[in-house]
């Protein structure tokens, strides 16, 4: 069957892109291998932090400004909780880059940040000890995102617009021609259309490896857990979802939702993984259980116990920063690839960056710090 846009990874970026090309019109297919929402990739887990300052870089902040607005549009079109205004506090000594890009994307763009010193921060929230030289960069109107819930309610617009989605439909083989793209199924099936996206998380690289591009894209396991806390001091009205830069190591969090404990991972860090192979639980590792209590026990110290934990993955880029683009040799092939364990934010107008590429040839939003061609001198670019 022939399509106007094939979508490759139906996740959060895949199925938001899926609705913004039917609600433009475009007679639209998603393939997952899986089915969307599912914990095969880097989607699930309850959670994901949405920030604005944002300590990875300024050049980041109208991407994030624009997918705040889509988030709360598609929680006015579906109804459904998506946000929850939590606040975010990002944590790190005064003089390190990420605390200082904080401050200044803030400043930039007007955003509203109280910067704390770590009296204050510990006088405010009773759950948290931070020592003298650390800042507290508190942003009031960031919150946490319920991840599974943001891809089921694309998934939702998308049908409703007139997308195909076919699940556990895996794509062996995608094949381009002239004006048309083929692509092959794992269960023999064969679809063709104009424009392809490719946003298949861990998968894309060996996709891409067949249209003669090799991208430094590394899958690698990650862990997080939930512990039970005393609510009184870190429950989602009282407490907020939390970065915290150290020296040598970066952790993330999030307060207790609806009483299912307080959520703690490690971002950095992280042994290189093959997707299709099962990872190995939570636990397995040295470290994985080590890791998550000596943060709590120096930074949260308030009793706190085991509740659950479990594995992802990140795919990452060797300077942890997306990619967004058309292939340098296909203009009718975009892709969204190595989201680096920070780009689930930005699902929402990422898809809609993608729809605008394959629709438009061109977005309003800069993504030239994404190109490919910051990686022209790897693989066969």
């Amino acid at each position: 069957m022939h399509y106007d846009v094939i979508v490759i990874g139906a996740g959060s970026m895949g199925m938001a892109a899926g609705y913004f090309l039917s609600q433009s019109g475009k007679k639209t297919l998603l393939l997952d291998a899986f089915n969307p929402p599912h914990d095969k990739g880097s989607h699930h887990g309850e959670t994901r932090i949405i920030r604005y300052a944002y300590g990875e870089g300024v050049e980041y902040v109208p991407l994030a400004l624009r997918a705040r607005d889509l988030w709360q549009e598609l929680a006015q079109q579906t109804g459904k909780e998506i946000f929850l205004q939590t606040g975010v506090i990002n944590v790190g000594d005064k003089n390190i880059p990420f605390i200082k890009n904080v401050i200044k994307s803030a400043e930039e763009f007007d955003l509203p940040l109280e910067v704390m010193t770590a009296s204050e921060v510990n006088e405010k929230w009773d759950g948290m000890q931070l020592p003298e030289n650390f800042l507290g960069c508190f942003e009031p109107t960031s919150g946490v995102l319920r991840v599974e819930s943001c891809v089921e309610a694309y998934r939702e617009l998308a049908l409703n617009a007139g997308a195909t989605i076919r699940t556990n439909s895996r794509v062996t083989k995608v094949y381009p021609q002239s004006g048309k793209v083929t692509i092959y199924t794992e269960d023999g099936a064969t679809f063709t259309a104009v424009s392809v996206i490719i946003s298949a998380g861990a998968w894309s690289g060996e996709l891409l490896k067949q249209l003669d591009l090799e991208l430094p894209l590394n899958p690698i396991r990650k862990t997080f857990a939930w512990y039970d806390v005393d609510e009184r001091y870190y429950n989602q009205n009282d407490f907020p979802a939390f970065t915290f830069e150290l020296a040598d190591s970066i952790y993330y969090g999030f307060p207790s939702i609806d009483g299912a404990g307080l959520k703690v991972g490690r971002h950095d860090g992280g042994d290189t993984i093959i997707p299709d192979e099962v990872k190995l639980a939570f636990g397995d590792v040295v470290g994985d259980v080590e890791n998550l209590n000596g943060f709590l026990d120096e930074f949260m110290p308030r009793e706190h116990e085991l509740k659950l934990g479990k594995t992802c993955m990140y795919t990452m880029t060797p300077d942890e920063d997306f990619i967004i683009d058309v292939h340098p040799k296909y203009n009718n092939i975009a892709i969204a690839a190595g989201f680096s364990g920070h780009g689930f934010k930005f699902a929402s107008a990422v898809g809609e960056v993608l729809s605008n590429l394959i629709t438009k040839g061109f977005t309003d939003l800069d993504i030239k710090p994404f190109s490919i061609k910051r990686f022209s001198k790897v693989g066969k670019i």
